[in-house]
């Protein structure tokens, strides 16, 4: 488990939010050699001996209020950034009561409770999809249109608002993050496309709208690099910002297939096939309702969202931190799927899909 460390008084203090997260645990391995962590979350995960965990419901006025309590008696009044990356989401469902409970009255009890301390910076993690999609060539910036499309991106609207009207004199950072990715994958999207693939099921050669769009990524170490940078320039940065984090391009879903396919089967072409919604929304439906059929990621309400394109101009992110990416989609790609054909099985516990034995079967 982890465990607290003495106190140094001369390293200023880190609150993480989600510190049991994907990203909530990198944040705290990359900031725990330089800063005293004090990380909240419901459950606790991995090892990190230098992070104080505390247990923290979100969604509880008393949890929340014992939780800053705790810090306040552990490491005083001062915290030099709360990286906030609690949330809720889910791609089993368009809409839930948590999106609002924990995602935007959540960030409402941690701003009020932080109040009585003082906070050199608070840093968000929203998305980019709170943005309305765009085409091809046509670059969204921080001040495109903000339209979202679903309850997740509408969370975090709503949670953008309170925080600019109740961040009082605490300076805030909104990062409006691209899809998530790393090495071993851990994309919900681009896994269950890979799966489909490796598989050769029959909805990996079928896709729901125009084959030309896509989605905007980024590599688990460049946001935490952009987290990193943001802390450690808390001081010059404007009191009130927004930023897009991602790559700059974006590989269209056909290239996407293509580039997957390849990597499987040995340079094989892959045929992937443009069909009407109305037609995909009854074979989503048929294969989430009938007891026989497998079950598939792909839900009826996702559809309608299923070609939206995501191009992100990331110049404020380099102008005022300084900051990259190092990473793309397309060449990390050979690594996730280097470590699918090495370890099928461990590949997809990792990623949290079903592997049966049977998928070997035609490899």
């Amino acid at each position: 488990m982890w465990v607290k460390r003495g106190f140094m008084p001369n390293k200023e203090v880190i609150l993480i939010t989600g510190c049991s997260g994907r990203i909530g645990f990198k944040a705290a391995e990359r900031f725990a050699p330089d800063y005293e962590i004090a990380g909240f979350d419901l459950i606790l995960a991995g090892h990190l001996p230098d992070v104080d965990f505390i247990i923290v419901d979100m969604a509880s006025d008393e949890s929340m209020k014992a939780g800053l309590e705790k810090v306040r008696k552990e490491y005083g009044n001062k915290i030099a950034s709360v990286i906030h990356l609690a949330a809720y989401y889910s791609f089993t469902q368009a809409h839930s009561s948590n999106y609002d409970r924990i995602t935007v009255q959540g960030t409402e009890r941690l701003l009020r409770g932080l109040k009585d301390f003082e906070v050199e910076q608070f840093i968000f993690s929203s998305t980019m999809l709170v943005h309305a999609p765009t085409k091809p060539g046509v670059k969204i910036t921080e001040d495109s249109p903000v339209v979202p499309k679903w309850a997740y991106p509408e969370s975090k609207v709503k949670t953008e608002k309170v925080i600019k009207e109740l961040h009082g004199n605490i300076p805030y950072v909104i990062m409006r993050i691209a899809g998530v990715y790393d090495d071993q994958c851990h994309s919900i999207p681009i896994s269950n496309q890979i799966q489909r693939i490796f598989e050769n099921q029959l909805e990996s050669h079928l896709f729901a709208g125009d084959l030309t769009h896509g989605a905007s990524f980024i590599h688990m170490d460049d946001l935490i690099e952009a987290l990193w940078l943001a802390v450690q320039k808390r001081k010059t940065l404007p009191k009130e910002l927004t930023l897009l984090i991602g790559e700059e391009s974006t590989l269209s879903y056909d290239d996407l297939q293509k580039e997957i396919a390849a990597l499987i089967y040995g340079g094989a072409s892959w045929k992937t096939f443009s069909v009407p919604k109305f037609i995909a929304k009854i074979g989503a439906w048929i294969q989430d309702h009938l007891p026989f059929m497998k079950e598939s990621f792909i839900k009826p309400w996702m559809i309608d969202i299923a070609d939206d394109h995501y191009e992100l101009d990331t110049t404020r992110a380099k102008k005022v931190l300084g900051w990259a990416p190092k990473h793309n989609v397309k060449d990390t790609l050979p690594i996730m799927i280097g470590e699918l054909k090495a370890d099928p099985r461990t590949w997809y516990d990792e990623n949290k899909l079903h592997f049966s034995s049977k998928i070997l079967m035609h490899k």
